[in-house]
């Protein structure tokens, strides 16, 4: 799905104008007009502004149904192996990983991320 189409979808069903969003948000007119037509991707903060000015929750932008989509979750919430989650262990370096690179700064860890990517196609 393409989020500007999304986006001048849900703001035609509800009879508003870029004009009208501006007024709501406060973004600039070319700028919503930018996000319509494919030519910028909006920020996830830009993305809770438009879903309060449509008044309506924010997955609705990103999801076409009624109801919020199920969470699918990948570690089993007891650690267990057997349910297809991680040991005790494997699960405590996974949420300090988490908890470290959430503080890197977003250039050093996509560079990070990268990198990684690129050595483990190395090694396929």
């Amino acid at each position: 799905m393409i989020i500007g189409d999304r986006l001048r979808e849900l703001r035609e069903a509800k009879h508003l104008s870029q004009g009208d969003i501006e007024k709501r948000t406060g973004l600039l007119r070319c700028y919503i007009s930018r996000v319509e037509n494919g030519h910028t991707v909006p920020a996830i903060e830009t993305l809770e502004k438009m879903a309060r000015a449509l008044e309506l929750p924010l997955y609705h932008l990103m999801y076409d149904g009624d109801k919020p989509p199920e969470a699918a979750t990948a570690i089993a919430p007891n650690g267990d192996k057997s349910a297809g989650g991680l040991g005790r262990k494997d699960s405590r370096y996974f949420q300090k990983l988490r908890r470290l690179l959430a503080k890197m700064k977003s250039d050093d860890r996509d560079v990070l991320l990268y990198t990684v990517q690129r050595m483990a196609r190395g090694k396929g």
